[in-house]
């Protein structure tokens, strides 16, 4: 199931036909889900919407049809939301920023306030580091949080707010295939934000063991599937878990490392499908 066929979604495709995979494609857009079923036939349904709100809810209805998804709508629930990712990561143990979540701009600013300037603001539901903001100070937040409570979208009336992590110029996407960490990347940028959607470089990393037992614990604890997992280290070297993605993009991340992690995501798929 997909929004559009990017490059991330080629990739699949590609390594479908070299399984001999049967693959059906599924445009979101044109589904039409009603609670009786709509005779659909498929062993298992991979699930790359964009949206977050369609991967969310097609996938609880195929689910109620009886249909093996991957990710689950559990877990998509979960990683979609970034207040429901840090309780899942917190109650897990994993290390993780410390993070408020608020429901008015006088509250917010004393969270920031708490966590200290520099703070990081963001939405609860988005992708790409957009409307990501690390604030400065006092002023600075002020007039953020204004401009938030006046945008009017329910989402934008809860405030998240997490510590700033002072990093190197890279963060660690780790991928988690099932139950084994496939490969991982550092990406390297001149801004604060490294997300590769916003001009970060791709480079290899090692999975070193603190790595891998990091990103097994983060992908347990949102429920398992197919995951990237976002690490930070601090100046000191140690590592936090900051988000989890549901529907990670990884061509830059295969053009990095040579790994064929298409291939490892189908071999999971067809393991879901046989269970």
């Amino acid at each position: 199931m997909y929004t559009q066929v990017r490059q991330d979604e080629k990739l699949l495709l590609a390594a479908a036909a070299r399984r001999g995979d049967e693959v059906l494609r599924l445009r979101d857009a044109d589904l039409l889900l009603g609670l009786q079923g709509n005779g659909l036939a498929a062993d298992v349904v991979l699930v790359r919407s964009l949206s977050h709100s369609r991967a969310l809810y097609a996938s609880r209805f195929l689910e109620h049809h009886g249909f093996r998804v991957v990710n689950a709508s559990r877990v998509i629930a979960t990683c979609g939301d970034k207040a429901f990712t840090s309780v899942a990561l917190a109650a897990a143990g994993v290390p993780t920023p410390r993070t408020f979540v608020a429901f008015s701009p006088e509250s917010a600013l004393r969270a920031i306030e708490d966590v200290g300037y520099p703070a990081v603001l963001k939405p609860i539901v988005g992708s790409w580091g957009r409307l990501v903001a690390k604030v400065s100070d006092r002023e600075e937040a002020e007039q953020l949080l204004e401009h938030k409570a006046t945008l009017g979208h329910f989402l934008h009336q809860i405030f998240y707010v997490q510590a700033y992590v002072d990093k190197p110029s890279y963060d660690i996407r780790s991928h988690v295939v099932g139950d084994r960490v496939t490969s991982a990347v550092r990406r390297v940028s001149a801004s604060w934000i490294t997300n590769a959607a916003r001009g970060a470089v791709c480079e290899p990393q090692i999975v070193t063991p603190e790595i891998e037992e990091l990103s097994l614990r983060a992908a347990e604890a949102v429920g398992g599937g197919v995951l990237g997992i976002d690490l930070m280290p601090d100046r000191e070297g140690a590592l936090f878990v900051h988000e989890v993605n549901h529907g990670m993009e990884f061509k830059a991340a295969v053009a990095a490392t040579g790994f064929d992690l298409p291939g490892a995501i189908l071999e999971y798929v067809a393991e879901v499908a046989r269970r």
